[in-house]
């Protein structure tokens, strides 16, 4: 009998520690908080996420103690933000503004909130673009009213930006005639005539702005800097951005705003882990090859963010004396 007890004791034991086991694994193999195979999220393989974060999984294996860092292909913003709530996943990149959405529990969020992501830092501005032709007499975001503007989907990132830089502007989307297209449809709608403007959020220059200004001169409407600093107030995760000059044939600098692609964690990765990672990527940025690498650089990384940091970056940034503007 007292075999049998002894027995029974140790199965439940076994079945515990399985268990815990279980609950301690993250994206990879090891302790939740520390993996020793990083798993890193990044986009569709025809994208930007995906080649530069290859270049970013191997100056994380080749300047860190992780084993294998590995990025996978994926939906990219909204679907990566997704599988780190699982678990499924170790670091991610995302726009700003869909994270934020995520761990407020916002838009395409709203049945879902993401409570287990910090962010890391920010890498590249996907830019804010208001297109529209020279020749249509648009100049300001004020003159969209009574327009027919594409603004995308509805639950999109893209529709999300144009409600945010119109309602700053005293704009709702009752004052113009709203459009949902893609990006290759809306210009080729305003090339038709068929639309008079567009919302295109991006890297620039954006492949199909750039074939509209291949046919007709375009112009990107400016939002001034009073602007800016209200959107930004109000939604912490936009900031600053300038396209220049030359790009599609702009005659000079043109000021507005950009969400920025970022790279996040799971919050319950350990501190030093992340923080490795960090100074993994931002001490090397210099040696991406990728055209995005250009843009990289611990100096901004804090710019934008909108959500909050993980205490793994926030160390090493504080080491830098780096701060958030």
């Amino acid at each position: 009998m007292a075999k049998k007890r002894i027995f029974s004791l140790f199965v439940a034991l076994l079945s515990i520690s399985v268990v815990l086991g279980a609950c301690g694994s993250g994206g990879g193999d090891g302790a939740s908080g520390s993996p020793k195979e990083l798993s890193l999220l990044t986009g569709g393989t025809g994208g930007t996420y995906f080649p530069l974060g290859g270049e970013i999984a191997t100056s994380i294996q080749e300047n860190t103690d992780i084993e294998s860092a590995n990025a996978q292909s994926s939906g990219a913003s909204v679907e990566n933000m997704q599988t780190l709530q699982s678990g499924d996943a170790d670091v991610a990149f995302t726009q700003t503004d869909i994270a934020a959405y995520a761990t407020k529990g916002e838009l395409m969020f709203e049945d879902g909130k993401v409570d287990n992501v910090q962010a890391i830092g920010t890498l590249y501005p996907e830019t804010i673009q208001v297109v529209t032709l020279k020749e249509s007499g648009i100049s300001s975001i004020e003159d969209l009213k009574g327009k027919k503007v594409s603004v995308g989907a509805p639950g999109s990132g893209t529709y999300a930006n144009a409600e945010q830089v119109l309602e700053v502007h005293g704009i709702t989307m009752d004052d113009i005639d709203a459009q949902h297209l893609a990006f290759d449809e809306s210009t080729e709608g305003i090339q038709d005539g068929n639309i008079d403007a567009a919302f295109i959020t991006s890297g620039t220059p954006t492949g199909a702005v750039e074939g509209l200004s291949a046919v007709k001169p375009v112009n990107v409407l400016p939002i001034e800097q009073d602007m800016i600093d209200k959107l930004i107030e109000k939604y912490p995760y936009y900031a600053k951005d300038t396209i220049k000059s030359g790009t599609y044939g702009l005659e000079e600098d043109t000021t507005t705003v950009a969400v920025l692609a970022m790279l996040v964690a799971r919050s319950d990765l350990d501190e030093e882990y992340v923080y490795n990672i960090t100074k993994s990527i931002f001490d090397n940025a210099d040696k991406i090859t990728h055209a995005k690498g250009e843009f990289i650089t611990a100096d901004s990384a804090l710019n934008g963010v909108g959500i909050d940091l993980h205490p793994g970056a926030k160390k090493y940034f504080d080491e830098k004396g780096i701060k958030s503007e």
